[in-house]
């Protein structure tokens, strides 16, 4: 089968490799495949950066198989599976390996496992959704039995994919913040992250949704952030966001910033337009050290609470509200391409062109 591959050391260089192996279904292990995947930001931090890679030498370069938001049909389970069958769709979670004995893992909060090994992500030989068959390790489903869950009736395998996404979204918002009926939220970054952020915040009642962005968002982003349920769009490029912001929502109804883009003026920003006793969840990353102080965190009691992915609470109540409607992806699925189109739907990104983009395996293998 065709499957993409990242190579090289810490970002860049994806290949496609045209005779990739198909994963080996064990006694426990559960092979799918792959009917949607969609691209993430974290793919993102690959693409198109020069890191060294050497094509004439791949072989000890090579990483794992990319896709790590995908959704897919059960075409195999091994002869010791009882919970699942052939036929089923279903969309993982994305993890693979846990340790299961450190306190995330006891209190389910398994993608903040130390030891953690992500399908479509870390480097693992059991795949991604970058590909046709992608394997689900049977040692997995015996410490997370949610590793992978059941796709409704009505719920399209390429809504199914970006329940990732979903999930983060909801578990920074109504899991994470104390936000309550009737206050503000302001939102930097305007991916998936932060247009899913959104429609929780407008889900749990707040009055005013501002979407901070930049010039490029305003091409595609900012008009599906007001359909999605921004009330306002603050373009950082040429607006004063803090006093925009303050405008919009008044100092003492701003008590959540969710902090999607991982730009260090986005923090500094939200330290500077909240209130006292404010939360502001970080959601996205940055890689630059912090050139500003934080003492404003202790002078006025606000937090900075740091955000990593979702637990089964996250996505039991997100499959519900996407299959009743109340959390939408169609907005934001602004390209559909053949997996042998990877290099466009990638590029697309980068120029913000596109939203989410949504894979299907194509090849003729």
């Amino acid at each position: 089968m065709h499957a993409l591959k990242r190579f090289g050391t810490a970002f860049g260089g994806y290949k496609m490799m045209d005779n990739y192996p198909v994963p080996e279904c064990g006694p426990d292990d559960i092979i799918l495949e792959i009917k949607a995947a969609a691209i993430c930001g974290a793919d993102m931090k690959h693409w198109g950066v020069d890191n060294g890679y050497d094509d004439t030498n791949c072989e000890g370069q090579q990483q794992s198989v990319r896709g790590h938001e995908f959704a897919g049909e059960i075409v195999k389970v091994g002869e010791n599976v009882k919970d699942w069958h052939v036929g089923q769709r279903v969309v993982s979670d994305n993890s693979a390996h846990v340790c299961g004995v450190c306190p995330a893992c006891e209190s389910g909060d398994f993608l903040c496992c130390e030891h953690k090994v992500n399908l479509g992500f870390d480097n693992n030989t059991w795949g991604g959704g970058f590909s046709k068959y992608c394997k689900v390790p049977g040692e997995i489903l015996a410490i997370h039995k949610h590793a992978i869950w059941e796709i409704p009736e009505g719920v399209k395998y390429e809504e199914a994919a970006v329940l990732d996404p979903i999930c983060n979204a909801y578990k920074a918002v109504a899991q994470q913040s104390h936000l309550i009926p009737g206050q503000d939220v302001v939102v930097f970054g305007t991916g998936p992250l932060g247009l899913f952020s959104v429609q929780v915040a407008k889900l749990m009642g707040a009055v005013n949704i501002v979407m901070v962005g930049l010039d490029d968002d305003t091409k595609v982003r900012f008009g599906v952030a007001k359909e999605l349920g921004a009330t306002h769009c603050v373009n950082g490029s040429k607006e004063d966001v803090v006093a925009r912001c303050t405008e919009i929502c008044g100092r003492d109804n701003l008590g959540l910033v969710i902090e999607c883009s991982g730009a260090n003026i986005a923090l500094k920003q939200a330290l500077e337009m909240t209130r006292p006793n404010a939360e502001i969840v970080r959601v996205g990353m940055g890689f630059k050290p912090l050139e500003f102080s934080i003492n404003v965190i202790t002078s006025w009691n606000k937090s900075i609470i740091g955000h990593m992915a979702y637990d089964s609470t996250s996505w039991r109540n997100c499959i519900r509200l996407l299959r009743s409607g109340q959390i939408k992806v169609e907005p934001m699925i602004t390209n559909r391409l053949g997996l042998s189109q990877w290099r466009e739907g990638f590029d697309a990104m980068a120029k913000k062109e596109a939203i989410k983009v949504i894979f299907t395996y194509d090849y003729d293998d």
